[in-house]
C-alpha cells in the first residue's frame, strides 16, 4: 500500500513538472480578468519577487551567456506575470475603495505587501516616496533599459555578421587537422546557438522596455482613479484621498517596477557578458587582480585626502585608505612569491629544454612530425581558400575525407592547406608526409573543358592546351564568359575548385596504402572491438595473434589495389582463419580477397552484374609459375628473361588497348596461384590494372556472370 501511495504521487509530481508553464500561463492571463482576494495578492506579488531574484542570481553565475537559452522566453513570461499582478492590485485598489479620513484612514481592504512598501519608501513624507519612485523609475527607463537594449540590438547584429567568418574559421580547423570533426560540429553548433540567443534577445529586451513603460501609465492610472474614487465612494475629503492613494500608488508602483528593475539589471548583465567562459564574479576576480601597485597608489591617495580635508570625512578617508594599502602590500608580496616559483620551476627543468635562444615553441616545432597530408598553394589559388571569397575548396576537402572514409574504408587524416612561396603563383603540390605526390596549374577565372566524346565534328573550341590533371585526358581552358557555349558544345566543363577536389580524391586513392598508418589501424581495430570483441581478442590475443605491422601490412596490400577495407570484421576473421598456417602477408593477402570476393566483384561489374574480362591461359599461368621468384618480406615476381617478358607486355598491352576500344574496363581473370604474379609484373608498366581471381569470383557466388572479351597467351 505505501509503495503504491508513493507511486501514485510520483505521478502526480510528473504531470506537474511536464505542465506546470503551461498552467502558469493559463492562470496569468486569467489574473488580468478575474478578481483576485488580496491574500493572492500577496503571495503572487512575493512570487514574482523572488522569480525575478532567482532569475538574476542564475544569468551571474552563467558562464557563457547563449547557454541561457530559455532567457528570451522567460522575460517574456515573467514580465506577462509582472503585468497580470499590476492589473490585479489596480483592480483591488479601485474596487476597494479607503474610508475616512486623516488618522482614521482604514486600508485593511489593500494589499499587505502594497502597504509594506507604500511605509518604507514614503516614511512620514509622500513627496519624499515620490521622489525615490520617480529616480527609480528614470534610473531603469534612461540606465539600465536603454542600455540593455541597444547593446541586444548592437550584438544581435555583428553575431549575425560575424556567423559565416566564424564558420569559415572553425571549417579551416577542421581541414588543417587542429580539430577533430565533433569537434567542429560542437564549435559550429555553439556559434548557432549564439547567433539564435541575440536574435531573440534582441527581440525580447523590448519586452523589458515596454513593461517600464507600461507601469508608469499603471501607476499614473491608479493616483488619479484612486482619489476619485475615494472620494466618490469612499467619503474622503481631498487632502486624505491624495495622501493615502498617493502611498498605495507608490507601494504598487515599487512591488511591481522592483521585479522588472531586476529583470532589465539581468539582462543587461547577460547581453554584456561576451564569450568567456568564466562566471562574473571569475572575471571580475581575474581583472582586478593584475597588480597590487594599483590598491597602493588608491590607498595613498584616500589617506592623503583625509589628512589635507579639515572635517570628520577623515574618520573615514584614513582607515579605508589604510586597508587598501594593505591590500596591495599583500597583492605584490603574492605576485613576487608566485615568480619566484616560476623561476625555480623553469630551473628545475631538464638542460636540453633550456637551449640558448629556443623557447618551449621552437623547441616544439623542432621536433615536430610531418602533417600526413598537405596542399601547398601558390599565392594566386589562394582565393580558393579564402573566407570572404566563400573558401569553397574547404568545404570540398572536407567532402572528399569523408566520402573516402565511406569508399575505401581509409579514415583519411586531416589535410593541411597553406599558401607556399615554393611553388609557383598558380600551381598546386600535394604531398604525403612531405613527399610530393601530385602538381598541377590552373587557372582562376577560366574552366577546365574537356571531350570527352560528345562534341559533334566542326562545334570544337578553341582555346589554351592543357591536361586534366587528374586522369590525364586532353583538355582546354576558356574563359569564364565562354561557359555556357562549351555545355551547349558537348564539353564537360570544370571549375578550379572542382579540379583539385577530384585530383585529389584520384591521389588518395592511389596512394592509400601510403596514408595508412600502424596507429590509423590501431584505431580501426579497437573500434571494431566495441562490436566484435571476440574476433580481436583472437586476433591479437590468440594463440597465433598478430601484430599490428602484419595487419597493417595485410590492409595495405588491399588498398594498394583500390579494395576497400571497411569490412573489417571479416578481414579479421579471415586472418585468424589461416593464423595457424600462415603469417605471409602476401599470402593472407589473397586468402582475404577471397572472403571479399562479392565486394570485389560487384566493384568492377556493370548494372546487370557481368564482369567482362580478359581471361589468361593455362600456359601463360604455367609458365609463370615456372619463373615466380619470392624473397623473404617481399611480393613474389615473374622473373621472365628480357626476350619473355618484352613479349608478355606486349601481348597485354595489346589485349588491353582491344578492350578499352570497346569502351570496357581492362579486367584480367587468373588462377589463385598466379594472381599475385600478374599483378607485381604489370605494376610498372601498366599501372591501374585490375586482376581478379577465379577464387573471387567464385566467392561472390552466382549472381556474378563473367563474359570473356579475349584471351592472354604468349608462345
Amino acid at each position: 500500500m505505501p509503495e503504491r501511495r508513493n507511486n501514485f504521487f510520483n505521478d502526480v509530481l510528473n504531470a506537474v513538472q511536464q505542465n506546470a508553464i503551461a498552467v502558469a500561463v493559463v492562470i496569468t492571463v486569467l489574473m488580468m480578468f478575474i478578481p483576485i482576494p488580496k491574500g493572492l495578492i500577496d503571495v503572487s506579488m512575493v512570487l514574482n519577487l523572488a522569480i525575478s531574484l532567482t532569475v538574476l542570481l542564475t544569468v551571474i553565475y552563467t558562464k557563457r551567456a547563449a547557454e541561457f537559452t530559455s532567457f528570451p522566453r522567460l522575460i517574456l513570461l515573467v514580465t506577462l506575470f509582472g503585468l497580470a499582478i499590476n492589473i490585479t492590485s489596480t483592480r483591488l485598489i479601485l474596487t476597494h475603495p479607503v474610508t475616512g479620513s486623516g488618522a482614521r484612514v482604514n486600508m485593511s481592504s489593500q494589499s499587505e505587501m502594497v502597504q509594506a512598501f507604500a511605509n518604507i519608501a514614503t516614511g512620514n513624507s509622500v513627496v519624499v516616496g515620490f521622489i525615490i519612485f520617480i529616480i527609480l523609475i528614470v534610473v531603469q527607463v534612461v540606465v539600465v533599459t536603454k542600455g540593455a537594449t541597444r547593446v541586444s540590438e548592437v550584438t544581435a547584429r555583428f553575431t549575425l555578421d560575424s556567423m559565416n567568418n566564424k564558420m569559415f574559421d572553425v571549417q579551416n580547423e577542421l581541414n588543417s587537422g587542429a580539430i577533430t570533426e565533433e569537434q567542429a560540429a560542437q564549435k559550429k553548433a555553439r556559434i548557432r546557438q549564439e547567433v539564435d540567443f541575440y536574435s531573440a534577445m534582441d527581440g525580447a529586451s523590448k519586452f523589458v522596455s515596454g513593461n517600464v513603460k507600461a507601469g508608469i501609465f499603471i501607476t499614473a492610472l491608479n493616483l488619479i482613479a484612486g482619489m476619485i474614487t475615494g472620494m466618490m465612494m469612499g467619503g474622503m475629503d481631498f487632502a486624505s484621498a491624495l495622501n493615502s492613494y498617493a502611498k498605495l500608488t507608490i507601494g504598487d508602483g515599487l512591488m511591481s517596477q522592483l521585479p522588472s528593475l531586476m529583470l532589465s539589471f539581468a539582462t543587461g548583465i547577460l547581453v554584456t557578458g561576451g564569450s568567456t567562459d568564466e562566471v562574473i564574479g571569475e572575471q571580475l576576480k581575474h581583472n582586478f587582480s593584475v597588480s597590487g601597485t594599483i590598491y597602493v597608489i588608491v590607498g595613498v591617495a584616500l589617506v592623503a585626502m583625509g589628512l589635507a580635508f579639515h572635517n570628520g570625512s577623515a574618520v573615514v578617508l584614513l582607515p579605508v585608505g589604510a586597508l587598501f594599502i594593505y591590500v596591495g602590500i599583500r597583492m605584490s608580496g603574492m605576485e613576487k612569491k608566485q615568480e619566484l616559483k616560476k623561476q625555480a620551476e623553469a630551473a628545475a627543468a631538464p638542460a636540453k629544454t633550456r637551449q640558448p635562444g629556443a623557447g618551449p615553441d621552437e623547441v616544439a616545432a623542432a621536433v615536430a612530425t610531418l602533417p600526413p597530408l598537405s596542399l601547398d598553394l601558390g599565392y594566386t589559388l589562394v582565393p580558393l581558400v579564402d573566407r570572404e571569397k566563400g573558401a569553397e575548396l574547404l568545404e570540398r576537402v572536407t567532402r572528399i575525407r569523408r566520402e573516402e572514409a565511406l569508399d575505401l574504408g581509409l579514415v583519411v587524416p586531416p589535410i593541411r592547406i597553406r599558401d607556399s612561396m615554393s611553388v609557383d603563383p598558380d600551381e598546386y603540390v600535394f604531398k604525403i608526409r612531405g613527399i610530393e605526390v601530385g602538381r598541377a596549374k590552373l587557372k582562376l577565372g577560366y574552366y577546365m573543358c574537356l571531350n570527352t566524346g560528345n562534341v559533334p565534328k566542326g562545334r570544337e573550341l578553341a582555346g589554351e592546351r592543357t591536361r586534366d590533371p587528374a586522369f590525364g585526358m586532353e583538355a582546354i581552358w576558356i574563359p569564364e564568359e565562354k561557359r555556357v557555349e562549351a555545355e551547349k558544345a558537348g564539353y564537360a566543363v570544370i571549375d578550379p575548385p572542382t579540379i583539385i577536389a577530384t585530383h585529389l580524391t584520384e591521389i588518395i586513392k592511389r596512394h592509400a596504402a601510403e596514408i595508412l598508418t600502424r596507429q590509423e589501424v590501431s584505431s580501426l581495430v579497437n573500434k571494431i572491438k566495441e562490436t566484435n570483441p571476440v574476433v580481436v581478442d583472437e586476433v591479437l590475443s590468440g594463440e597465433h595473434k598478430f601484430s599490428y605491422g602484419e595487419i597493417e601490412a595485410v590492409l595495405k596490400n588491399l588498398l594498394a589495389e583500390q579494395v576497400s577495407i571497411r569490412n573489417m570484421v571479416s578481414i579479421l576473421e579471415t586472418l585468424a582463419n589461416f593464423a595457424p598456417l600462415t603469417k605471409d602477408p602476401y599470402l593472407l593477402t589473397e586468402k582475404v580477397r577471397q572472403a571479399l570476393g562479392a565486394q570485389i566483384c560487384l566493384q568492377y561489374a556493370d548494372d546487370d552484374k557481368i564482369l567482362h574480362v580478359l581471361r589468361l591461359s593455362q600456359s601463360l599461368s604455367e609458365k609463370m609459375l615456372e619463373h615466380k621468384a619470392e624473397q623473404p618480406g617481399q611480393k613474389p615476381f615473374v622473373a621472365f628473361d628480357p626476350v619473355d617478358g618484352r613479349k608478355y607486355i606486349e601481348q597485354m598491352s595489346a589485349a588491353i588497348a582491344a578492350v578499352r576500344d570497346r569502351n570496357y574496363l581492362p579486367i584480367v581473370l587468373c588462377a589463385d596461384e598466379v594472381r599475385q604474379l600478374v599483378k607485381s609484373s604489370t605494376e610498372r608498366e601498366l599501372p591501374g590494372l585490375v586482376v581478379i581471381s577465379i577464387g573471387e569470383v567464385m566467392a561472390a557466388g552466382p549472381e556474378i556472370k563473367i563474359e570473356t572479351l579475349g584471351d592472354i597467351d604468349v608462345q
